[in-house]
């Protein structure tokens, strides 16, 4: 029998989990260094149909951690070099890509246009942006209209994959993006908010000598981006296929006890 690329998956997921993602729709906004990474490995997990949204193009200091990043891409729009990446991968994949800003007064006429494209139907939304406004406009959108989504918290200063973990953002600690989307989405009324977070403490980069009291001096570790952006479309794949879904965490009590 030849083989395929999707050989191995199929052993995974089964025939009936690999139909499903191969139907499936899942809307990405952000294409830097977690989303870029998500939407790599959701690439490679035949998912049917991707959503992309970005404005930015590919700048030398993303090389550290975007999957789109090389010097041969440098000043290329992120959703052109992304959509490539993902024909490159999945030809069979529909690419919708949206070289835009995601604004809290231009979301939700976005998210209109891309549901009118994808015929109504879009399974997952994950939310990788930077700013914090429209985090919190998506989270408000996805929760009145009841759309599953999974939201990624601040990668930068942290060191310790180790750390991550899915869980609502009532949960979250030591996170202070989480702290300020928790906040706002108590004063908002959100109701729920599936979020990636790291419980690890941020580097203090002020106590080794970098930038003043006070000053947010961000840095960010090669790895940190791409394995969040991994454990996010894990989750996704998860949810749409069935497979998996709470195996972990079941299993390893039974072998606690």
């Amino acid at each position: 029998m030849q083989e395929t690329a999707t050989d191995r998956l199929r052993i995974i997921m089964g025939d009936e989990g690999l139909e499903r993602l191969q139907s499936a729709t899942v809307m990405v906004f952000g294409c830097g260094g977690v989303g870029s990474s998500c939407i790599e490995a959701l690439a490679r997990a035949f998912i049917g149909r991707i959503v992309i949204v970005d404005k930015d193009v590919v700048a030398p200091s993303n090389i550290n951690r975007q999957a789109i990043a090389f010097t041969s891409t440098v000043g290329k729009r992120k959703v052109d070099v992304m959509a490539g990446m993902i024909r490159d991968i999945n030809p069979a994949c529909t690419v919708i890509a949206h070289d835009a800003f995601v604004l809290p007064e231009n979301l939700e006429g976005l998210f209109d246009e891309c549901l009118a494209a994808c015929s109504g139907r879009i399974d997952y939304i994950v939310d990788a942006i930077d700013t914090v406004s429209s985090k919190l406009a998506l989270a408000q959108l996805a929760d009145e209209r009841g759309l599953p989504l999974i939201s990624s918290m601040g990668a930068a200063n942290k060191l310790h994959p180790e750390c991550l973990r899915i869980c609502d953002i009532r949960e979250t600690e030591r996170d202070p993006l989480a702290r300020v989307m928790r906040k706002e989405c108590r004063r908002r009324g959100i109701r729920r908010l599936q979020v990636l977070y790291s419980c690890e403490d941020p580097i203090d980069l002020f106590a080794r000598g970098q930038g003043q009291p006070g000053e947010r001096v961000l840095g960010t570790a090669s790895f940190m981006p791409p394995i969040m952006g991994q454990m996010i479309a894990g989750e996704v794949i998860r949810q749409i296929s069935g497979v998996g879904c709470g195996k972990a965490r079941e299993g390893g009590a039974r072998r606690d006890r």
